[in-house]
Protein backbone atom coordinates (compact mmCIF):
# COMPACT_ATOMS: atom_id res chain seq x y z
CA UNK A 1 0.00 0.00 0.00
CA UNK A 2 1.37 3.30 -0.43
CA UNK A 3 0.05 6.99 1.39
CA UNK A 4 0.34 8.86 -1.97
CA UNK A 5 -2.39 11.72 -2.04
CA UNK A 6 -5.71 11.04 -3.76
CA UNK A 7 -7.23 13.08 -6.15
CA UNK A 8 -11.04 13.81 -5.49
CA UNK A 9 -12.41 15.56 -8.11
CA UNK A 10 -15.00 12.60 -9.42
CA UNK A 11 -16.72 12.37 -13.02
CA UNK A 12 -20.17 11.37 -13.78
CA UNK A 13 -18.86 8.18 -14.16
CA UNK A 14 -17.94 7.67 -10.18
CA UNK A 15 -14.01 7.78 -10.92
CA UNK A 16 -11.27 10.35 -11.10
CA UNK A 17 -9.39 11.71 -13.92
CA UNK A 18 -6.66 9.78 -12.87
CA UNK A 19 -8.46 6.45 -12.54
CA UNK A 20 -10.03 6.55 -15.67
CA UNK A 21 -7.03 7.26 -17.24
CA UNK A 22 -5.07 4.26 -15.59
CA UNK A 23 -7.51 1.95 -17.01
CA UNK A 24 -7.76 3.06 -20.10
CA UNK A 25 -3.85 3.36 -20.05
CA UNK A 26 -3.85 -0.92 -18.42
CA UNK A 27 -5.94 -1.52 -21.69
CA UNK A 28 -3.95 -0.10 -24.10
CA UNK A 29 -0.56 -2.14 -22.33
CA UNK A 30 -2.40 -5.62 -22.66
CA UNK A 31 -3.56 -4.52 -25.98
CA UNK A 32 0.33 -3.79 -26.82
CA UNK A 33 1.51 -6.87 -25.81
CA UNK A 34 -0.81 -8.66 -27.26
CA UNK A 35 -3.28 -10.41 -23.69
CA UNK A 36 -6.32 -11.37 -24.57
CA UNK A 37 -7.27 -9.79 -21.07
CA UNK A 38 -7.64 -6.63 -22.33
CA UNK A 39 -10.99 -7.10 -23.38
CA UNK A 40 -11.83 -8.13 -20.04
CA UNK A 41 -10.35 -5.04 -18.76
CA UNK A 42 -12.64 -3.23 -21.53
CA UNK A 43 -15.86 -4.84 -20.30
CA UNK A 44 -15.40 -4.44 -16.68
CA UNK A 45 -14.98 -1.16 -16.50
CA UNK A 46 -17.48 -0.64 -18.98
CA UNK A 47 -19.75 -1.97 -16.41
CA UNK A 48 -18.45 -0.17 -13.70
CA UNK A 49 -18.62 3.43 -15.38
CA UNK A 50 -22.15 2.25 -16.22
CA UNK A 51 -23.33 1.55 -12.78
CA UNK A 52 -21.21 4.91 -11.68
CA UNK A 53 -22.94 7.07 -14.06
CA UNK A 54 -26.43 6.06 -12.11
CA UNK A 55 -25.25 5.84 -9.06
CA UNK A 56 -24.15 9.43 -9.27
CA UNK A 57 -27.21 10.36 -11.20
CA UNK A 58 -29.35 10.07 -8.08
CA UNK A 59 -29.77 13.45 -6.13
CA UNK A 60 -27.52 14.70 -2.83
CA UNK A 61 -28.75 12.71 0.20
CA UNK A 62 -29.25 16.18 1.38
CA UNK A 63 -32.72 16.34 -0.73
CA UNK A 64 -33.52 13.21 -0.08
CA UNK A 65 -36.95 12.57 1.75
CA UNK A 66 -35.28 11.51 4.86
CA UNK A 67 -33.59 14.85 5.35
CA UNK A 68 -35.98 16.76 4.66
CA UNK A 69 -37.01 19.23 7.32
CA UNK A 70 -34.43 17.92 9.94
CA UNK A 71 -31.18 19.20 8.29
CA UNK A 72 -31.27 22.24 10.28
CA UNK A 73 -31.61 20.10 13.52
CA UNK A 74 -28.06 19.18 14.80
CA UNK A 75 -29.35 16.22 17.41
CA UNK A 76 -31.73 14.78 14.69
CA UNK A 77 -29.31 14.67 12.07
CA UNK A 78 -26.74 12.91 13.95
CA UNK A 79 -29.59 10.58 14.90
CA UNK A 80 -30.88 10.11 11.82
CA UNK A 81 -27.89 9.07 10.13
CA UNK A 82 -27.45 6.79 13.22
CA UNK A 83 -30.67 4.83 12.31
CA UNK A 84 -28.66 3.71 8.27
CA UNK A 85 -25.87 1.95 10.14
CA UNK A 86 -28.19 -0.55 11.50
CA UNK A 87 -28.68 -3.74 9.31
CA UNK A 88 -32.46 -4.29 10.11
CA UNK A 89 -32.71 -0.04 9.10
CA UNK A 90 -31.74 -1.13 5.30
CA UNK A 91 -35.51 -0.63 3.51
CA UNK A 92 -35.00 2.41 6.03
CA UNK A 93 -31.92 3.54 3.98
CA UNK A 94 -31.96 6.17 1.11
CA UNK A 95 -31.33 4.78 -2.04
CA UNK A 96 -28.15 6.56 -2.83
CA UNK A 97 -26.39 5.28 0.13
CA UNK A 98 -26.92 1.51 -0.86
CA UNK A 99 -26.20 2.07 -4.48
CA UNK A 100 -22.63 4.49 -3.77
CA UNK A 101 -21.89 1.11 -1.46
CA UNK A 102 -22.32 -1.09 -4.04
CA UNK A 103 -20.18 1.00 -6.24
CA UNK A 104 -17.14 1.21 -4.19
CA UNK A 105 -16.94 -2.97 -3.92
CA UNK A 106 -17.70 -3.14 -7.81
CA UNK A 107 -14.92 -0.47 -8.21
CA UNK A 108 -12.94 -2.57 -5.31
CA UNK A 109 -13.29 -5.75 -7.69
CA UNK A 110 -12.53 -3.48 -10.97
CA UNK A 111 -9.12 -2.40 -9.88
CA UNK A 112 -8.12 -5.54 -7.74
CA UNK A 113 -8.38 -7.26 -11.26
CA UNK A 114 -5.94 -4.40 -12.77
CA UNK A 115 -3.88 -4.94 -9.92
CA UNK A 116 -3.80 -8.99 -10.22
CA UNK A 117 -2.80 -8.23 -14.30
CA UNK A 118 -0.02 -5.59 -13.57
CA UNK A 119 1.83 -7.64 -10.97
CA UNK A 120 4.85 -6.80 -13.43
CA UNK A 121 4.17 -3.40 -14.13
CA UNK A 122 5.44 -1.65 -10.65
CA UNK A 123 4.28 1.70 -12.29
CA UNK A 124 0.94 0.46 -12.54
CA UNK A 125 0.89 -1.47 -9.76
CA UNK A 126 1.97 1.19 -7.76
CA UNK A 127 -1.43 3.55 -8.57
CA UNK A 128 -3.44 0.14 -8.35
CA UNK A 129 -2.86 -0.31 -4.66
CA UNK A 130 -3.51 3.47 -4.14
CA UNK A 131 -6.80 3.25 -5.71
CA UNK A 132 -7.97 -0.01 -3.76
CA UNK A 133 -6.66 1.45 -0.32
CA UNK A 134 -9.14 4.43 -1.43
CA UNK A 135 -12.12 2.69 -1.37
CA UNK A 136 -11.07 0.84 2.13
CA UNK A 137 -10.30 3.76 3.49
CA UNK A 138 -13.69 5.30 2.38
CA UNK A 139 -15.48 1.93 3.47
CA UNK A 140 -13.95 2.29 6.90
CA UNK A 141 -14.24 5.96 7.36
CA UNK A 142 -18.14 5.19 6.87
CA UNK A 143 -17.99 2.60 10.08
CA UNK A 144 -15.97 5.06 11.93
CA UNK A 145 -18.31 8.15 11.95
CA UNK A 146 -21.01 6.10 13.04
CA UNK A 147 -19.11 5.32 15.94
CA UNK A 148 -18.21 8.70 15.92
CA UNK A 149 -21.98 9.64 16.26
CA UNK A 150 -22.87 7.75 18.84
CA UNK A 151 -19.98 9.14 21.01
CA UNK A 152 -21.17 10.79 23.97
CA UNK A 153 -17.95 13.25 23.95
CA UNK A 154 -18.45 14.30 20.71
CA UNK A 155 -20.89 17.92 21.17
CA UNK A 156 -24.15 18.45 18.70
CA UNK A 157 -22.19 20.70 17.43
CA UNK A 158 -19.39 18.18 16.21
CA UNK A 159 -21.96 15.27 15.73
CA UNK A 160 -23.72 17.61 13.21
CA UNK A 161 -20.42 18.61 11.09
CA UNK A 162 -19.59 14.93 11.24
CA UNK A 163 -22.87 14.13 9.76
CA UNK A 164 -21.72 16.53 6.66
CA UNK A 165 -18.86 14.81 6.52
CA UNK A 166 -20.74 11.70 5.85
CA UNK A 167 -23.45 13.48 3.76
CA UNK A 168 -20.29 14.25 1.44
CA UNK A 169 -18.83 11.03 1.70
CA UNK A 170 -22.10 9.34 0.26
CA UNK A 171 -22.78 12.04 -2.25
CA UNK A 172 -18.99 11.85 -3.80
CA UNK A 173 -17.69 8.25 -2.70
CA UNK A 174 -14.34 10.23 -1.61
CA UNK A 175 -13.76 11.19 2.17
CA UNK A 176 -11.09 13.23 2.37
CA UNK A 177 -10.31 13.15 6.01
CA UNK A 178 -10.58 9.28 5.89
CA UNK A 179 -8.30 8.83 2.88
CA UNK A 180 -5.53 11.75 4.64
CA UNK A 181 -5.37 10.56 7.75
CA UNK A 182 -5.90 6.46 7.36
CA UNK A 183 -3.46 6.91 5.19
CA UNK A 184 -1.10 5.96 8.40
CA UNK A 185 -2.32 3.07 9.19
CA UNK A 186 -0.90 1.65 5.31
CA UNK A 187 2.33 3.00 6.83
CA UNK A 188 1.57 0.67 9.84
CA UNK A 189 1.28 -2.53 7.86
CA UNK A 190 4.19 -1.94 5.88
CA UNK A 191 6.68 -1.36 9.17
CA UNK A 192 4.79 -4.28 10.65
CA UNK A 193 5.39 -6.21 7.58
CA UNK A 194 9.62 -5.17 7.71
CA UNK A 195 9.71 -5.76 11.29
CA UNK A 196 7.38 -8.12 13.20
CA UNK A 197 6.86 -7.75 16.84
CA UNK A 198 8.10 -10.09 19.56
CA UNK A 199 5.85 -10.54 21.75
CA UNK A 200 6.95 -10.21 25.08
CA UNK A 201 5.73 -11.40 28.86
CA UNK A 202 6.10 -7.55 29.88
CA UNK A 203 2.84 -5.64 28.66
CA UNK A 204 4.45 -4.85 25.28
CA UNK A 205 5.12 -1.26 25.44
CA UNK A 206 8.37 -1.45 23.87
CA UNK A 207 7.82 -4.01 20.75
CA UNK A 208 4.60 -1.12 19.91
CA UNK A 209 7.02 1.78 20.15
CA UNK A 210 10.26 0.00 18.77
CA UNK A 211 8.27 -0.51 15.48
CA UNK A 212 5.95 2.72 15.06
CA UNK A 213 8.33 4.90 15.94
CA UNK A 214 9.92 5.63 12.38
CA UNK A 215 6.22 5.98 10.93
CA UNK A 216 4.77 9.69 10.06
CA UNK A 217 4.68 12.66 12.46
CA UNK A 218 1.19 12.63 13.30
CA UNK A 219 1.33 8.89 14.06
CA UNK A 220 4.16 9.53 16.71
CA UNK A 221 2.55 12.41 17.58
CA UNK A 222 -0.80 10.03 18.44
CA UNK A 223 1.30 7.76 20.44
CA UNK A 224 2.57 9.77 22.49
CA UNK A 225 -0.44 11.43 23.64
CA UNK A 226 -2.50 8.72 23.60
CA UNK A 227 -0.21 5.24 24.54
CA UNK A 228 -0.43 6.00 28.42
CA UNK A 229 -4.17 5.22 27.80
CA UNK A 230 -4.94 1.76 28.37
CA UNK A 231 -7.75 1.10 25.51
CA UNK A 232 -5.76 2.60 22.83
CA UNK A 233 -2.83 0.33 24.07
CA UNK A 234 -5.08 -2.76 23.60
CA UNK A 235 -6.44 -2.32 20.21
CA UNK A 236 -3.01 -1.02 19.32
CA UNK A 237 -2.34 -4.36 20.15
CA UNK A 238 -4.84 -6.00 18.56
CA UNK A 239 -3.69 -4.30 15.68
CA UNK A 240 -0.16 -5.25 15.44
CA UNK A 241 0.23 -8.71 16.61
CA UNK A 242 -3.55 -9.87 14.70
CA UNK A 243 -5.19 -11.17 17.57
CA UNK A 244 -7.97 -10.43 19.83
CA UNK A 245 -7.42 -8.92 23.29
CA UNK A 246 -8.63 -12.38 25.03
CA UNK A 247 -6.44 -14.30 23.06
CA UNK A 248 -3.39 -11.83 23.93
CA UNK A 249 -3.84 -12.47 27.78
CA UNK A 250 -3.86 -15.78 26.83
CA UNK A 251 -0.91 -16.31 25.26
CA UNK A 252 0.86 -13.94 27.60
CA UNK A 253 -0.13 -16.38 30.31
CA UNK A 254 0.96 -19.60 28.69
CA UNK A 255 4.28 -17.44 28.38
CA UNK A 256 4.34 -16.52 32.19
CA UNK A 257 3.39 -19.92 33.13
CA UNK A 258 6.31 -21.84 31.30
CA UNK A 259 8.92 -18.57 31.86
CA UNK A 260 9.29 -18.41 28.39
CA UNK A 261 10.64 -14.48 27.79
CA UNK A 262 9.51 -14.12 23.81
CA UNK A 263 7.96 -15.17 21.15
CA UNK A 264 8.02 -14.25 17.62
CA UNK A 265 5.30 -13.48 15.36
CA UNK A 266 4.96 -16.47 13.40
CA UNK A 267 4.55 -18.74 16.11
CA UNK A 268 2.01 -16.42 18.18
CA UNK A 269 -0.46 -18.53 16.49
CA UNK A 270 0.76 -21.76 17.79
CA UNK A 271 -0.37 -20.78 21.30
CA UNK A 272 -4.31 -20.61 20.86
CA UNK A 273 -6.16 -23.77 22.08
CA UNK A 274 -8.67 -22.53 19.19
CA UNK A 275 -8.94 -21.12 15.81
CA UNK A 276 -8.35 -17.44 15.77
CA UNK A 277 -10.56 -14.92 16.51
CA UNK A 278 -9.71 -12.74 13.90
CA UNK A 279 -8.76 -13.16 10.05
CA UNK A 280 -4.91 -13.60 9.11
CA UNK A 281 -3.81 -10.44 6.96
CA UNK A 282 -2.71 -11.55 3.72
CA UNK A 283 -0.45 -8.57 1.89
CA UNK A 284 -1.33 -10.01 -1.55
CA UNK A 285 -5.11 -9.67 -0.37
CA UNK A 286 -6.37 -6.21 0.58
CA UNK A 287 -9.49 -7.54 1.00
CA UNK A 288 -8.25 -8.96 4.60
CA UNK A 289 -7.46 -5.52 6.11
CA UNK A 290 -10.91 -4.69 5.47
CA UNK A 291 -12.32 -8.13 7.06
CA UNK A 292 -9.57 -7.75 9.93
CA UNK A 293 -11.01 -4.49 10.31
CA UNK A 294 -14.77 -5.40 10.62
CA UNK A 295 -14.14 -8.42 13.09
CA UNK A 296 -12.31 -6.21 15.22
CA UNK A 297 -14.91 -3.26 15.19
CA UNK A 298 -17.45 -6.18 15.87
CA UNK A 299 -15.55 -7.71 18.73
CA UNK A 300 -15.54 -4.31 19.99
CA UNK A 301 -19.13 -3.86 19.77
CA UNK A 302 -19.90 -7.37 21.64
CA UNK A 303 -17.18 -6.26 24.68
CA UNK A 304 -19.40 -3.12 24.67
CA UNK A 305 -23.00 -4.87 24.79
CA UNK A 306 -21.78 -7.39 27.64
CA UNK A 307 -19.62 -5.09 29.33
CA UNK A 308 -16.33 -6.93 29.11
CA UNK A 309 -13.07 -5.68 29.77
CA UNK A 310 -10.68 -5.23 26.86
CA UNK A 311 -10.80 -2.29 23.68
CA UNK A 312 -14.45 -1.14 22.71
CA UNK A 313 -13.02 0.93 19.82
CA UNK A 314 -10.58 -0.18 17.06
CA UNK A 315 -7.60 1.65 16.48
CA UNK A 316 -8.90 2.83 13.59
CA UNK A 317 -11.86 4.49 15.50
CA UNK A 318 -9.47 5.79 17.72
CA UNK A 319 -6.98 7.16 15.65
CA UNK A 320 -9.28 8.71 13.43
CA UNK A 321 -11.46 10.47 16.67
CA UNK A 322 -7.94 12.04 17.83
CA UNK A 323 -7.49 13.43 14.54
CA UNK A 324 -11.26 14.70 14.28
CA UNK A 325 -10.27 16.64 18.07
CA UNK A 326 -6.63 17.65 16.65
CA UNK A 327 -8.63 19.51 13.64
CA UNK A 328 -11.37 21.15 15.86
CA UNK A 329 -9.11 22.54 18.24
Amino acid sequence: MTTVGIETSVLSTGLTEAEDRLADDVEAWLREIGSGDCETVRERFSHLRELGTAVFSYPSIRHTQFLKGIVRDEGQLAESLLAFSLPSRLLYTPTKVVAMRSFLVAKFHAFSLLSYLTADREDFHAQIRTVIFSVMSTLMTEAVYFSCLEDPGFSYHTKASLADDLIALWDSGVDIRGIRHLSALSSLWLARESAPPIFGTMAGTVELLRITMDLEEDWREFLVVETSNSETKWALEEFLFGLSWEEIQQVRARLTRFGISAVSYDEIRSYLDSKPAYTIVNASDPRAVYDFFIERRDACTLRKRVAAPGPRHTLEEIYLKYRIIMELQ
